[in-house]
């Protein structure tokens, strides 16, 4: 979940390396820092804390040279310092390693070094160990020794390193974390992510599992595990560098939320050509498809919710029963997969590990792999047998905003047109479901006008103490990803539940200091929720409701009413998140809090 990034070239390395450190941040901040070659010596700044502490605490010095790496930090192994922080070297200073992964022998390979070789080792974390393994393999050949060193390393791991020993080389190697290269006129760039070169280049190769690069300043080499060179052309990226900055707003999690209507509308038309149905690259068939004996839909956290919420649009399209799993669960549940079944896989990143891993176990048994995903080239994408993209773009704040409601639309796109291929709902209907969803940027457009009213409501809940959200159908899966959006970036304890198990323990926590949240959109489920709602009014409990505009009986139910514009039912969740996003935002923002890199969190979890 760490960010890298590396640099060699005819430019200076240092604000090369600082930059596209900015554009990892959302990967890990708890430490930062650079290792820069130049006149046959690696000086090498790390510090605790964000980029800019390290930009402050660099700002006087000259720090020259052509060649280098860094690195920002999720602390795993060790506590957030200046000595955990990366590069790690060995005690020479004559190797240099970044890391983004997590080595599982760790201790042992520890061991190893401080005992049998008897060097002492400075940090606690496994990237350390790494730089010492290089140094007691060193062969003359950087490429060669790191060939010997991660036979004995077990675990993931994107590697950038320089020695001085094998000036004038960047070596990278790549096994389960996110490995890119930028290719460049005279110069050439490792990274985590594509927008950490975005600035520099828009002609990217993306690395393969067990795959190591040789980089100079003039040339790129990839080598598979047998040393046999790799032959591969770039791709060019369409992302723009603006698409990576803030644009004006506040923050990014701001500017991606306001974002929406439009990586909607881009998502739509990619989908729908002439008001029909028009999607390309799921090629199943209608055998195919009523032959699943199972459907799988796993995601992690917000991915998550998502399936959740596309399990339901599932169901309704087509009537295929579909179950929705954790993915860090979904291995230990005993799944029953055979070749005749089918796992839906959803993630922003196309890195999580826990969904990877949950793709390979199935795939292993027959299982056939559409996966949901956002970054192109990502490790999930080459390990699927179909790939739907939701063409967000680059997302940089660690709270998930845009692509939720781009996961949710794939959803919709994609049972609509395995609807078609079942004949399971007429052309006729399948037009007006294709007229409403077209109309649902504008409608989001509408919400955002309306932003300054849920900021007024946030200021009043800043100090809250437990926050609960209740639903019920789709609104109980908007209650999820509500409440985890309001936990993770303002830090309030807040919950989320069906509105129906009120009664069954959780109404004993209402009191006068309760703040909730009823979602009910869902048009024959009115009534109950007004039950519901007025079962925590009358213990006192603050209620904000949001519904559709057309539900005017529940003015008289809360305290306030926030309404989203007309849509059908199954659409709502597109709709009722974005004033829920905001509330999230807002409540953050007015609380102080830095809402794009909320503590301990990280934008892409390469962790099991």
């Amino acid at each position: 979940m760490c960010g890298i990034i590396g640099y060699i070239g005819k430019n200076q390395a240092l604000p090369i390396l600082i930059n596209g450190l900015k554009k990892l941040e959302y990967r890990g901040y708890d430490s930062a820092g650079i290792a820069v070659y130049s006149d046959s010596s690696i000086t090498v700044r790390k510090f605790k804390g964000n980029i800019s502490n390290l930009e402050e605490k660099i700002k006087d010095e000259e720090i020259h040279g052509t060649i280098g790496i860094g690195h920002t930090r999720w602390a795993t192994h060790g506590e957030p310092s200046d000595i955990n922080a990366h590069p790690h070297t060995n005690h020479e200073h004559t190797i240099a390693v970044i890391h983004n992964g997590i080595i599982e022998n760790y201790l042992e390979l520890k061991e190893f070094i401080e005992y049998e070789l008897g060097i002492p080792l400075k940090s606690d974390t496994d990237t350390e160990i790494i730089a010492h393994l290089i140094d007691y393999f060193w062969e003359n050949n950087l490429l060669t020794t790191l060939y010997k060193v991660t036979e004995k390393l077990n675990g993931a791991y994107a590697l950038g390193v320089i020695s001085k020993h094998d000036p004038d080389k960047l070596i990278a190697v790549r096994k389960d974390s996110p490995l890119i290269v930028g290719i460049g006129e005279n110069e050439n760039f490792i990274a985590s992510d594509i927008p950490a070169v975005l600035k520099y280049t828009s002609n990217v190769l993306l690395i393969e599992n067990n795959e190591f690069v040789e980089i100079t300043r003039d040339s790129v080499k990839i080598y598979d595990i047998e040393k046999k060179e790799v032959k591969r052309n770039p791709i060019k990226v369409d992302w723009s560098y603006e698409s990576s900055e803030k644009e004006g707003f506040e923050h990014f999690t701001l500017k991606e939320i306001h974002e929406q209507p439009k990586v909607l509308r881009t998502l739509l038309h990619s989908n729908i050509k002439n008001w029909n149905l028009n999607v390309k690259g799921i090629d199943i068939t209608k055998e195919e498809l009523e032959n699943y004996d199972h459907v799988y839909i796993i995601g992690c956290g917000t991915a998550y919710n998502a399936g959740l919420i596309g399990k339901r649009i599932v169901k309704h399209f087509t009537g295929i029963d579909a179950i929705c799993n954790i993915s860090s669960e979904f291995r230990y549940d005993d799944p029953t997969i055979t070749k005749n079944t089918l796992v839906i896989c959803i993630s922003q990143s196309g890195e999580t590990l826990d969904t990877l891993k949950s793709l390979r176990f199935a795939k292993e048994k027959g299982a056939k792999i559409l996966s949901i995903v956002n970054i192109l080239g990502s490790s999930i994408t080459r390990e699927s047998d179909y790939i739907f993209y939701t063409l967000g773009g680059p997302e940089i704040g660690v709270a998930s905003t845009k692509i939720f409601t781009c996961q949710i639309l794939s959803f919709c796109l994609l049972s609509l047109h395995f609807s078609k291929i079942l004949n399971y709902t007429s052309d006729t209907q399948i037009k007006s479901y294709l007229d409403e969803l077209l109309c649902i940027p504008e409608k989001i457009e509408q919400i955002l006008k309306k932003a300054d009213d849920i900021k007024e409501i946030s200021s009043k809940h800043i100090d809250e103490d437990k926050v609960l959200f209740i639903g019920r159908n789709m609104d109980m899966d908007i209650s999820y990803e509500s409440s985890l959006k309001l936990k993770e970036i303002s830090y309030i304890n807040s919950f989320a539940i069906g509105a129906g198990e009120l009664k069954h323990g959780t109404i004993a926590l209402i009191d006068d200091k309760t703040f909730v949240v009823a979602l009910s959109t869902q048009s024959k489920l009115q009534n109950k929720m007004i039950a519901n709602i007025k079962e925590v009014k009358s213990r006192g409990a603050n209620v904000l409701c949001i519904v559709q505009e057309e539900s005017t009986f529940m003015e008289n139910c809360c305290d306030n009413i926030f309404t989203i514009p007309n849509t059908f039912d199954i659409f709502t969740p597109m709709l009722s998140i974005i004033p829920m996003q905001l509330l999230a935002y807002y409540v953050s923002y007015l609380k102080g809090n830095n809402v794009d890199m909320p503590r301990n969190l990280a934008k892409s979890v390469t962790v099991e």
